[in-house]
């Protein structure tokens, strides 16, 4: 990360273009203004599938406060309004058709979830690397990237069971990555992915109206605020059914552990062992420079998709708050866990030797990694070509200063031993575990290297 201010990367022009198009389909009565009525998106829903449960009704609260900071705070554009409206009705009407196969296919309820592998970390610590490679194993069950984006089958999938047709559901996510491409190619580009690629469960939040995926396209702060308040277990529930649905829809075995990861677990910990208690847990860290100012630049590379008002100051300020927020909610939940069910996993160490750090791992979860490393480096190799362009980006992008991060952060530095440089001997580098989690941090290394 280099210093000097400097305005972050823009847009393309893709978005100036659609802009004009809606406005002038709009202008012309072609196309009806995008509307922000729970009652009539949930209406439009229901005539669209000709169905009416919604499931568990907990959704609508979040979906209310959600639609209120769209309206009272986004400042979208034309093109984020529409899509905005396009995201909602399709929630909607997953959610439907999810009730739908639950009332077809009971035994899709009856699926256990038995000890799922779970990682949890902040946004850019290196999740998704940590997650691909368990994800090459043929041992546990991963969701794709195609059923992130939709995790439901649509109503005609028993045909896709029995050979008569073709999910089209690869298909969909390929055309949504096509015009996430067209909008801001970076975007692509910090978060690589395919249609069949390994991929975290966030969207199964989203399909509560729940998570920071909100916070990462569209400046919502009353709605993440309100959900800062909030009990996630209802969201997690709901997310546990639709793993259901997703096994069930891929004949994976249900004694196969899943294994999860989102940014999101950082916030509801309490939330996701309430529904999971039986979960193991991989903690993963990095240099907090790095957390903040990747985590600013995700953002502000889909924000500004979607709104022609953004302050990348503001972005900045946003994501260093909301940084500090994950890790202090993850500290205070892990306090009274068994550290027999949770360890600890550096992103820089992973840079360094991850066939190293891989064999920590397995040891913890009690598995041979001989089985799986083939496959682990075969995806580190394909992983070069999904990721063409490397993630570009500076703190002083986003008006926030390296000192500011080592202050904020330096005992979290300090209590978990995260490998930092050139940070000075008051922000606390690599100073070795402090008092309070020494012993366990002492405890996992003689237990799994």
């Amino acid at each position: 990360m280099q210093h000097g201010r400097v305005a972050p990367p823009q847009r393309t022009a893709f978005i100036a273009g659609l802009n004009r198009l809606l406005s002038a389909g709009e202008r012309t009565g072609i196309l009806a203004p995008a509307r922000f009525s729970k009652d009539a998106l949930m209406e439009a829903a229901a005539r669209k599938t000709g169905l009416s449960d919604f499931g568990d009704p907990w959704f609508e609260r979040p979906f209310e406060v959600l639609l209120d900071a769209v309206l009272g705070e986004a400042r979208l554009n034309l093109a984020g309004q529409h899509s905005a409206v396009q995201q909602f009705n399709k929630v909607l009407t997953d959610r439907l058709w999810a009730q739908q196969w639950f009332d077809r296919f009971p035994e899709i309820l009856e699926r256990p979830i038995p000890r799922p592998v779970v990682i949890v970390g902040p946004m850019r610590s290196g999740t998704t690397r940590l997650h691909r490679l368990l994800a090459s194993d043929r041992r546990f069950t991963h969701m794709r990237s195609f059923e992130t984006i939709s995790p439901v089958p649509r109503p005609d999938f028993e045909d896709v069971l029995a050979g008569k047709a073709k999910d089209f559901r690869p298909v969909l996510a390929s055309r949504v990555m096509k015009v996430a491409r067209a909008a801001n190619p970076r975007t692509l580009s910090i978060h690589p992915t395919g249609p069949y690629e390994p991929e975290e469960e966030l969207g199964l939040l989203v399909s509560s109206m729940w998570g920071m995926k909100h916070d990462a396209q569209w400046q919502v702060p009353s709605y993440s605020s309100w959900c800062a308040a909030e009990d996630a277990t209802p969201a997690y529930r709901h997310l546990a059914n639709l793993l259901r649905l997703i096994g069930w829809s891929q004949r994976a075995s249900p004694l196969r552990p899943w294994i999860l990861k989102t940014p999101q677990h950082m916030l509801d910990l309490p939330a996701l062992l309430n529904v999971f208690p039986d979960a193991r847990l991989i903690f993963t860290h990095r240099d907090p420079r790095s957390l903040v100012g990747s985590a600013a630049s995700l953002a502000w590379n889909q924000t500004i998709i979607y709104s022609d008002s953004v302050d990348p100051a503001r972005i900045g300020r946003d994501w260093l708050a909301k940084t500090e927020q994950q890790i202090e909610r993850m500290r205070a939940a892990r306090e009274g866990l068994d550290p027999e069910r949770m360890i600890d996993v550096q992103y820089e160490d992973m840079d360094q030797d991850w066939r190293g750090e891989m064999e920590r791992v397995y040891r913890f979860l009690d598995l041979d990694m001989a089985p799986a490393e083939a496959k682990m480096a075969d995806y580190l190799e394909r992983s070069k070509s999904l990721k063409r362009h490397p993630h570009v980006y500076r703190l002083s992008d986003f008006h926030v200063s390296s000192d500011e991060v080592a202050e904020r952060f330096a005992d979290y530095v300090r209590a978990f031993d995260v490998p930092t440089s050139g940070w000075g001997e008051s922000a606390g580098p690599r100073m070795g575990a402090n008092a309070a989690t020494a012993p366990i941090q002492r405890e996992r290394r003689r237990r799994f290297g």
